[in-house]
Formats: C-alpha cells, structure tokens, sequence
C-alpha cells in the first residue's frame, strides 16, 4: 500500500483550493436514479469514493460521462459529469460493492421511488461504530414500504402505484436518513413532512438540487422538511457545495503549523461553530471574497474544550484534526465525542509521536506539549488518516503514514496541495 512521509517543521503560506465536498457530491449523484433525463453536476471531487459508487450507479444501467476542462479553468476546479438514467436495468445493490462504501446504501430510497422495488446489501458496521441502517427502514416503511432482510439483503416494496406521503418523525438525527427519505419522497403520493432532520450544508445541496429538477420542498435548511410528490422529476444542472471538512482540516493545519494560508473557496458559514472554536484557540480568522484566511498569532495555541454534534455544532468528521491541534496546546483540553462511538483509535496513533492522551469512555483528556516528534502511524480510517498528517507536520523528523488508502476516499490531491504551501511530503509507491 501507498505511504506519505513527511518532514515537519515548516510553516504552510499560500493558497489552497477547497475541493467539492465528498458528503455532497455522493448522494448527488444518487440523486440521478430519480429521473430518465441527464443530471449534470460540476464541481465533483477525484475521490476513490466518488469512483466506487460511479461502479454502483453504472450497474443499476446509469450512463456516466466525464467532461473535459472548460477554457479558462484552474486545475484546482473539479469535474463536470453528467449523469443519464434513462433506463434503470437492475434494482440490486450487490454485496461486493455496497460493501466498500455505507453511502451507497442510500441508492434504496431512489430506487424504491422511481421503481417501487429495491434489493440492496445491508452495509454492515465500520471503523467508527456500527451505524445502524434503522432510521432508514424506519422512515421508509412509513412511506408505506414493506420491508424484508434476506440474506444479508434489505428487499423493499412500494405499494402498488408508489410510495405514500407520510409524517417522518426520526427519533435523532441522521444525515444519511435524512438524504434517503428526502429523495424517497419526492415521488411519493401526497405530502411528506421530515421532523427532526439534519440541518447539514449537504442536505441543503441536495435538497436545492431536487428543487433544480422539479421536486416542490419547503423548510430547506430547518429541522422540518416538506416534500409535495410530484409524478416526475426532470433533468437539471448543479455545482457541488466546497467541502467544510476539507476547509477545517487545512484551517487546523495552518494553526498547528503556523504561518498563513487562505483557503480559496471556503463558506464560512458552513463550519461557523468549528471557525468559533478556533479561533479560540488563538489563531487569526478572515473571510475574504474568495475564501478564509487562516494565520496563527504568536501566542502559540491555547486549549480549549469541544463536544461534537450535528450540524450547526462541532463536526464529529473534525475531532481527530482538532485532538491533534490540542495535542500542542499550552494547557489541558477535553473533547467529547457524542456522535459515534468509537471513534477514537487515531489516540493510540497520535501518542505515538509523544502525545499525551487519556480516554474516559467518550472523553479524551489532552496535555499539550511543546513538541511532537515524527514517527511511524498507521490510518485506521479516513478523518483519523489527515489528523496523523496534521500532526507528522507540526512534528520535529521524519513521519510515515501507513495505509494511506482512507486518504484518497475524502481528500483530493492532498498532498500537493500541502506541498505548494511548503510542507515537505511526498507520496511513496506501495
């Protein structure tokens, strides 16, 4: 498998291009089994994950064409695709690729809409918890569905002319409910009312995209969503919403490692709570035209306290990146973890370069240091993967970041765009 090593030390100063966020781009394109005419998206990262379910859609018979760049284009912009599902061939999900990524799970509640039958893989657990796919069947039985589990196989039925408008109230908070019934939804008989739904940047990308193709939703952006079913929804045009968690870990970067990086793309108001907590911290915010600058003042990096939750809260896809700020703090710092449990193996990685971390159940207790040393980590999954990164930066030696893979499914170009701001780090071949 591929490495990044890296030498620390080096302040970052330049630019950085927020590439388009992996938590949008993928039901976006999800999105596209809802309709027989073309979805064009722009914006779309070069991510492992986004060619993983490009698998998934192409075995369900959607057409997908990437296009060249336009004149004028920075090399920063991503990709323009289209994609046409004229005709749906196959409404399985097969085990071998749903496997390789949760999100694709979400393709149940198209499916269901536009075909009235579906027979996707259950995505079993992960790295970060077991993520249960109840709130799905959940949401999507009361959509008037019949669900069964065959052999590891969730098989659904919409009653016959479609899925029915219902009231969906989710006990908590899911983002990948919340994008599976929105979209179920939009070919439903009646109206759907979402109660407690998330609130995320993302959700509202998708949910403006289905509006582009001629979904009728109001409350976009609140805690209740309301979708009037339409019989068909239509081809439209989108770009991908710039990656909050792409602009958080760089933001975190550029306070660990001084220095001053504006990051060309970044919506503050999509990470507000995280750019709070920063600034905290004792680092220089800006939001300038086209982007957020980050500068670290001299007064080195002071700790502070968080509790992740959902969006407008602390990000939990942030907390390693932060855990590894803290670990340079000039004080004692606590993080909560509220969101999965357990998700903190990058603690043992991190200790590796000398930092000290304590772990209570969801707590993890943080003495700062004045100086981490570089060291030999492994990634054990993707945001625990940049958080090493982040701290083989800021360390004095030599760094080597095993198993890398998780990196290339949620970072594009990761790290060139650190080493045009001075950071030395280079990839070594598996």
């Amino acid at each position: 498998m591929d490495r990044i090593r890296l030498v620390g030390g080096n302040p970052l100063n330049g630019d950085i291009v927020i590439s388009g966020a992996k938590n949008a781009a993928l039901p976006l394109m999800i999105a596209s089994l809802l309709t027989d005419e073309p979805l064009v998206l722009t914006n779309v990262p070069r991510l492992a994950d986004v060619k993983q379910l490009e698998r998934i859609l192409e075995n369900h018979g959607v057409d997908i064409a990437v296009h060249g760049r336009r004149r004028g284009e920075s090399d920063g912009v991503g990709q323009r695709m289209t994609f046409h599902a004229a005709d749906i061939v196959d409404t399985t999900a097969p085990y071998d690729l749903v496997s390789k990524m949760r999100a694709s799970f979400w393709v149940i509640g198209p499916l269901l809409a536009r075909c009235h039958e579906a027979r996707v893989s259950l995505p079993g657990g992960c790295a970060i918890g077991t993520r249960p796919v109840d709130l799905f069947l959940f949401g999507l039985k009361e959509l008037g569905a019949e669900i069964d589990i065959d052999e590891g196989y969730v098989v659904a039925r919409a009653p016959k002319g479609g899925l029915i408008g219902s009231r969906i109230v989710f006990p908590k908070v899911s983002v990948g409910a919340t994008h599976t019934l929105l979209m179920a939804a939009t070919l439903a008989k009646g109206t759907t009312v979402i109660e407690n739904a998330a609130q995320e940047p993302e959700i509202t990308n998708v949910a403006e995209c289905l509006v582009a193709m001629g979904a009728k939703i109001s409350g976009i952006g609140t805690r209740t969503l309301t979708i009037e079913g339409v019989e068909k929804l239509h081809g439209a045009s989108v770009e991908v919403i710039p990656d909050r968690i792409e602009t958080g870990t760089f933001a975190m970067a550029a306070a660990m490692t001084g220095g001053d990086v504006l990051l060309r793309g970044a919506r503050a108001e999509h990470l507000q709570s995280a750019l709070d907590i920063l600034a905290r911290t004792g680092v220089d915010l800006t939001t300038e035209a086209d982007g957020i600058r980050v500068k670290r003042n001299g007064n080195g990096i002071q700790p502070v306290d968080i509790e992740t939750h959902p969006f407008p809260g602390f990000p939990t896809d942030l907390q390693a990146q932060f855990m590894a700020l803290m670990t340079m703090s000039q004080g004692t710092s606590h993080v909560r973890e509220t969101i999965f449990e357990n998700r903190y193996m990058h603690v043992a990685e991190l200790a590796r370069f000398g930092a000290d971390i304590a772990v209570d159940g969801q707590v993890a207790t943080i003495q700062g240091k004045s100086q981490l040393k570089g060291a030999q980590v492994m990634a054990t999954d993707l945001r625990a993967s940049v958080s090493l990164v982040i701290a083989g930066l800021a360390a004095k030696g030599e760094t080597i970041v095993n198993r890398i893979y998780h990196l290339d499914r949620g970072f594009e170009r990761l790290e060139d765009k650190l080493s045009r701001c001075g950071a030395e780090i280079e990839r070594l071949a598996g």
